[in-house]
């Protein structure tokens, strides 16, 4: 009987597990056969509602979700495909989407996806046309096609997000964009890696805040130190192991054997307190030999059971100077998260900038603007000719470009990113939030810059306006005005935000719940 991973999810007597394997990079042998092995192994246990497929993690091909995913599937195990927007654009997701509804998995966690790694010849050409709350949105509107083609089950996506992050500006950002997810449609959410529980229980708490009622899984992971060191050094994008911890694992596994009892017994502790903390399951990561190690952390929950309170203190690892959205013992309770009461400060660039552009684009690009029919007139003047060519080239392009990178998409975003251009900062071009890939403010791709949504956290809780960073949905960049005047776009009504597409549609319609009360 096959498990179905949505109706355990959607049961609130149910404590939800589900297991997270990985591919290798061939076709068939030993890596496929460990695979199928332990999903053959989960689904007569009994107690895994689903297996997840990863997508090219690290940004390195391996086989893909989809093929293995099936065979899993064909089996009788429930399957979550992890789809990422780091390798097609737009129209192979949707071509994608619609060969996985085909074959009857529509289990999907949308990613934005780690950064591209190296293949055949070398690094790879990301992609990242949409980002992940425009994947959320893709799917969903598939989804109604499918219904309307006389098939009553969509797809149930879900997506990620990590409250591990250590400044203020990334755990904004990170919330934020959750909001916008759940707005677009996501239907559950699984967590980054991480070993503080004072986080996971932050998480709960930002949830309730925000009006976020979606099953969330937290995720667990029998922690080898390989894997710890990796983690540890940043090479998992998003994942948190701290020093501190990466040296209790080293000591533990001076003995291979007590190791591994260690390890399970993390797991089973940290299982036991997420669904304390009242998480709605367990996403289980390490697994890369058998299922015997679930089986034991599994059984070892079991046994731990209410008692979980007394293993909080064994998930005391934050990290230097980090921030927490509430504080840990008020004398009265905390409703509301302290977010933007002490901003960080401002470079000389940010101070001057952000306040310039914010007036400007108040002054030239508002349609309610009493001067707004004088503009469309301009612009409608400049379009199509010589002189709008020049305009383009001798006047917007030089300051834009001094002023943001500007690289011509003609779609102009950086009133949604703090004034800030994320086709030039953004190497993900993600409108709609931050990657997660970010560590210490800085960026995952070039960790010598800071994230462009880190300074956009920055620039907006300096003027108290830090809610803006989940005001709705940001529709996809719109290629066809490429290298096109942005100005003359706008003001034409051919953009992004004036354009009367169903996503754009969509998006208006998308409401996401503030950070800060008004």
């Amino acid at each position: 009987m096959l498990r179905i991973f949505q109706n355990d999810i959607s049961d609130p007597e149910r404590f939800v597990v589900t297991l997270e394997l990985v591919p290798g990079r061939e076709h068939t042998g030993r890596s496929v056969d460990t695979v199928m092995g332990i999903a053959k192994d989960a689904f007569a246990d009994g107690r895994v509602s689903a297996v997840s497929i990863t997508d090219n993690p690290g940004g390195n091909p391996s086989l893909s979700p989809d093929a293995i995913g099936y065979r899993i599937f064909s089996i009788g195990m429930d399957v979550i495909v992890h789809f990422t927007c780091r390798d097609m654009n737009r129209v192979g997701m949707e071509s994608r989407a619609l060969q996985l509804a085909m074959m009857g998995m529509k289990n999907i966690l949308a990613l934005t996806g780690d950064y591209s790694g190296k293949g055949f010849g070398g690094q790879g050409a990301p992609v990242f046309d949409i980002d992940s709350v425009n994947l959320q949105i893709m799917l969903n509107l598939i989804g109604k096609r499918i219904n309307a083609a006389g098939d009553p089950d969509s797809f149930f996506s879900g997506g990620a997000v990590s409250p591990f992050k250590r400044t203020e500006g990334e755990c904004v950002a990170q919330y934020a964009k959750m909001s916008r997810k759940v707005a677009a449609g996501a239907q559950f959410l699984i967590t980054q890696l991480g070993y503080d529980a004072r986080k996971f229980q932050e998480l709960i708490g930002i949830q309730r805040h925000m009006g976020i009622d979606v099953p969330t899984l937290g995720s667990v992971y029998v922690l080898s130190p390989h894997a710890a060191g990796i983690m540890n050094q940043g090479r998992v994008p998003g994942a948190v192991v701290t020093d501190d911890l990466l040296r209790t694992v080293e000591t533990e596994w001076k003995d291979k054997q007590e190791g591994r009892k260690f390890a399970i017994e993390r797991a089973a502790r940290l299982g036991a307190v997420l669904k304390g903390l009242g998480y709605r399951g367990i996403h289980i990561g390490g697994i890369h030999r058998d299922f015997t190690t679930v089986g034991k952390s599994l059984d070892r929950m079991e046994q731990i059971g209410d008692s979980w309170q007394q293993w909080l203190p064994c998930f005391n690892y934050p990290q230097t100077d980090s921030f927490y959205a509430f504080r840990e013992s008020p004398p009265q309770p905390v409703n509301t998260p302290a977010f933007g009461l002490a901003p960080r400060p401002l470079s000389v660039a940010d101070r001057i900038l952000y306040p310039l552009m914010k007036s400007s684009h108040n002054l030239f690009f508002d349609f309610d603007s009493f001067l707004a029919p004088l503009y469309k007139t301009i612009c409608k003047a400049l379009d199509g000719n010589i002189a709008g060519s020049l305009f383009l080239r001798l006047v917007e392009h030089p300051i834009k470009r001094m002023l943001l990178g500007c690289r011509q998409c003609g779609d102009c975003a950086i009133q949604h990113i703090g004034f800030l251009c994320p086709e030039w900062g953004l190497p993900k071009h993600t409108r709609n939030g931050a990657c997660g890939g970010s560590r210490d403010g800085m960026c995952e791709v070039h960790p010598d810059r800071p994230c462009v949504w880190f300074r956009a956290h920055n620039r907006l809780a300096a003027r108290g306006e830090i809610k803006q960073m989940c005001d709705g949905c940001v529709p996809p960049r719109m290629w066809e005005l490429d290298q096109t005047s942005s100005w003359i776009n706008f003001h034409l009504g051919r953009d992004h935000q004036s354009n009367g597409n169903e996503i754009a549609g969509f998006c208006r319609k998308a409401t996401c719940r503030l950070l800060v009360e008004d």
